[in-house]
């Protein structure tokens, strides 16, 4: 169990969602990545999850080789924990979107709760003629008619045959409330090894709405379906980012920052690094009272296997 008062901060550097048009000071290069990671984790993150880029033009990319180097890089400066995505870009299979995990071996990995609308396209408008790379727009519309896929059968074989064979435990990001019956199937069938980490995710377009009353409704939900002896927390997306995670923070649960869910570190002032938005929550956390934990201390929390055992 997390001592009272303590927090798990994670920060998401780069993500899928957002294109580099969007924000220029948003990850893309290996030596940016491990850079704003190593910054995050300086800042107060014990656990950095990371998306891949290509570093020729900032699209998201599927390819463990990239997502090696970052984690090697990172490994070497910092003993944060490494969280790599399962859940891709738009576009990629399922097999590419596993690969990663199979290859790297890391302690903790993504576990997307159901397939899904997972809307970026309303984003366009916004920047119409202004896009730097031809990939970008295209890409973004893509969502208009392409779900993000993750099946039952998916699931189950990330919680047995992935599990089993990397020794990863799973970051688990529910979207909507029928995501978490959907994790409450797979834990009475004795295939969730406790302790649970859950993360809402609040404000996607496609999933539930960036409303501080739906922090509470799963929050309730959650402990409803599995007691007190979970992790939880709240992961904000858009311009409510702050808000939520606040919100959450309040309720005794666990936050998550960065440029994968906001470009912003307030109304109308783009975040020039991942660090930007730690920082701030780690202040925010102060005023509260809370105090985030170290990537040691989370390792124990989460039950993970050790920074000494991955294949990076």
């Amino acid at each position: 169990m997390r001592p009272a008062g303590s927090v798990i901060v994670t920060c998401a550097v780069t993500g899928s969602a957002h294109t580099p048009t969007m924000n220029t000071d948003m990850p893309v290069t290996v030596d940016e990545m491990v850079e704003q990671s190593v910054a995050a984790a300086d800042a107060g993150a014990a656990v950095i999850h990371l998306h891949a880029r290509d570093p020729r033009d900032g699209r998201p990319s599927a390819d463990p080789g990239l997502f090696r180097e970052y984690c090697a890089g990172i490994k070497a400066r910092c003993d944060a924990i490494l969280s790599l995505t399962t859940g891709g870009g738009a576009g990629q299979s399922v097999d590419e979107r596993l690969q990663v995990i199979r290859d790297l071996e890391p302690e903790l990995a993504t576990c997307n709760l159901g397939s899904m609308n997972y809307g970026l396209f309303h984003m366009i408008p916004r920047y119409e003629g202004r896009w730097k790379h031809d990939w970008e727009e295209p890409y973004l519309a893509s969502t208009r008619h392409e779900p993000f896929i993750s099946r039952f059968s998916d699931i189950e074989y990330m919680l047995t045959t992935l599990a089993d064979e990397t020794g990863c435990r799973f970051e688990f990001e529910a979207y909507d409330i029928g995501h978490l019956y959907t994790l409450a199937f797979f834990a009475d069938k004795e295939l969730v090894t406790p302790p649970i980490f859950l993360q809402f995710v609040i404000g996607t377009l496609g999933g539930i709405g960036a409303a501080v009353e739906n922090v509470f409704h799963m929050k309730e939900a959650a402990v409803r379906l599995f007691g007190d002896d979970i992790e939880w927390g709240i992961l904000g997306g858009g311009r409510a980012q702050f808000d939520l995670i606040t919100a959450g923070a309040t309720l005794g649960g666990n936050v998550r920052v960065g440029l994968e869910d906001s470009i912003y570190l307030r109304r109308g002032r783009l975040a020039e690094s991942n660090a930007e938005q730690v920082d701030k929550i780690v202040r925010i956390l102060g005023e509260l009272s809370r105090e985030p934990l170290t990537a040691a201390q989370a390792r124990e929390v989460l039950g993970l296997k050790g920074v000494d055992r991955v294949a990076f």
